[in-house]
C-alpha cells in the first residue's frame, strides 16, 4: 500500500483580493488529489479510503483558509452549533430598521362651550400656536330659541401636533364626541416614486434618440412619446405631492355647541307698533304725492302733443259727421185755389 505525505497549509488571514487566487488553488488542488486517489482506489481499498479521507481533510483546510461571507458554526456538544446559527441568522434581520407608515390622519371633535365667540378666539389662538391653519368657519345662528347656536371650523396642524391640539381643544368645554381616521398610504407613496423613476428614465432614453441623426418622421415619434411621458410624469408628481401633503398635515372637524339656547330679541310694545305703522303710512302717502307731482310735470311737457292729438281727432270726427248727414228737401208750398 502506497502512502501520501498529508499536505498541510499554513493558516492566514482572509483577504478579499485574493478570493480568484484562492478558488483557483482550491480547484487545482481537488484535481490533483482525485488523480493521485483514483489509481490508489485500484490497488487496495483501505488505501483507497485512507487517500479519499486525506483529500477530504486537506479539502477542508483550504476551504478554512478562503474568505467565508459568515464564519462557520463550531461544532460543540450539546446542539449550541444550531443555536449559534439561528442566532446568526436572525441578527441581521433585527437589525434592519422597519420603514415607518405613511399615515393621513383625519379627526372628528364635538365640544359643547359657553359662548361661541369667546370659544372661536381660543380656537384661533390654539391653531396658531401649534403651527396650523384655519381652512373653513361657519357660524349657524338659531332660527328660534329651542335650538342651540352651533358653529363648525375646518383645521389643519402638523401630524407631529395632531394629538395636541386635540387635546388644546378638548379644553374648552364638555367634549361629546371625537374621533380619529388614518389611511395607509405607504404602497401609494413607494409605487408612485418607482413610476416616476422609470418615467424619467425613459425620458432620458427618448432624449438620447433624438439627439441622434435621424428622419424626420423618428424625430417626430420621439417627441410624441417624449410628450406622452412628461405628462405622465408631471400628473405623477403631482399626486406625490398632494399625497405627501397630506401625509405631513392631519385635518381637525371642530364643532362648536353653545350650551344655553340662543335667546330670540323681545317683541316690540304695542306704542312702539303704532308709531311704526304711523311712520309708515305718512312714508306711502308722501311717496304717492310725489308721484302725482312727477305725473302731472310729465303730462305738462307732452300737453303739446296732447292738443295736436286732440284737434286733429275733432276735426275728423267734424268732418265725418258734415258728410254723413242727409239734405233735407224743403217742401213745396201748396197751389193756390
Amino acid at each position: 500500500m502506497k502512502t501520501y505525505p498529508k499536505t498541510n497549509f499554513p493558516p492566514h488571514q482572509p483577504n478579499p483580493a485574493n478570493n480568484s487566487t484562492t478558488r483557483f488553488a482550491v480547484v487545482a488542488f481537488l484535481t490533483l488529489s482525485s488523480a493521485i486517489a483514483l489509481p490508489s482506489c485500484a490497488t487496495s481499498p483501505t488505501g483507497s479510503a485512507n487517500g479519499f479521507t486525506s483529500s477530504r481533510s486537506a479539502e477542508k483546510q483550504i476551504a478554512a483558509s478562503a474568505p467565508q461571507s459568515a464564519p462557520a458554526p463550531v461544532s460543540t456538544p450539546g446542539g449550541a452549533a444550531s443555536k449559534v446559527a439561528a442566532d446568526t441568522a436572525k441578527k441581521p434581520a433585527a437589525e434592519t430598521p422597519a420603514t415607518a407608515p405613511q399615515l393621513i390622519k383625519k379627526a372628528e371633535l364635538s365640544v359643547v362651550v359657553k359662548s361661541i365667540d369667546s370659544s372661536t378666539k381660543s380656537v384661533t389662538e390654539i391653531v396658531k400656536k401649534q403651527r396650523g391653519d384655519i381652512l373653513g368657519f361657519q357660524n349657524q345662528k338659531p332660527p328660534d330659541s329651542s335650538v342651540r347656536q352651533t358653529a363648525t371650523v375646518q383645521i389643519r396642524v402638523p401630524q407631529e401636533k395632531l394629538e395636541t391640539t386635540l387635546d388644546a381643544l378638548a379644553k374648552l368645554g364638555s367634549v361629546e364626541n371625537r374621533g380619529l381616521t388614518a389611511e395607509d398610504v405607504s404602497e401609494q407613496l413607494v409605487d408612485s416614486e418607482a413610476r416616476l423613476r422609470n418615467l424619467r428614465k425613459s425620458e432620458e432614453v427618448v432624449l438620447k434618440i433624438m439627439e441622434r441623426s435621424g428622419s424626420v418622421g423618428d424625430v417626430l415619434k420621439a417627441s410624441q412619446q417624449l410628450s406622452t411621458i412628461r405628462e405622465s410624469i408631471e400628473r405623477i408628481d403631482a399626486q406625490l405631492k398632494s399625497l405627501r401633503n397630506q401625509v405631513a398635515y392631519s385635518t381637525i372637524s371642530l364643532t362648536l355647541e353653545a350650551a344655553v339656547s340662543a335667546q330670540q330679541e323681545p317683541e316690540p310694545s304695542l306704542g312702539l307698533r303704532v308709531q311704526e305703522t304711523w311712520g309708515q303710512a305718512t312714508h306711502s302717502v308722501s311717496e304717492l304725492t310725489l308721484g302725482l307731482f312727477a305725473l302731472s310735470i310729465w303730462l305738462l311737457a307732452y300737453s303739446p302733443y296732447f292738443l295736436v292729438i286732440g284737434a286733429a281727432t275733432y276735426g275728423i270726427i267734424r268732418f265725418k259727421k258734415q258728410h254723413s248727414v242727409p239734405k233735407v228737401q224743403e217742401p213745396k208750398p201748396p197751389a193756390a185755389n
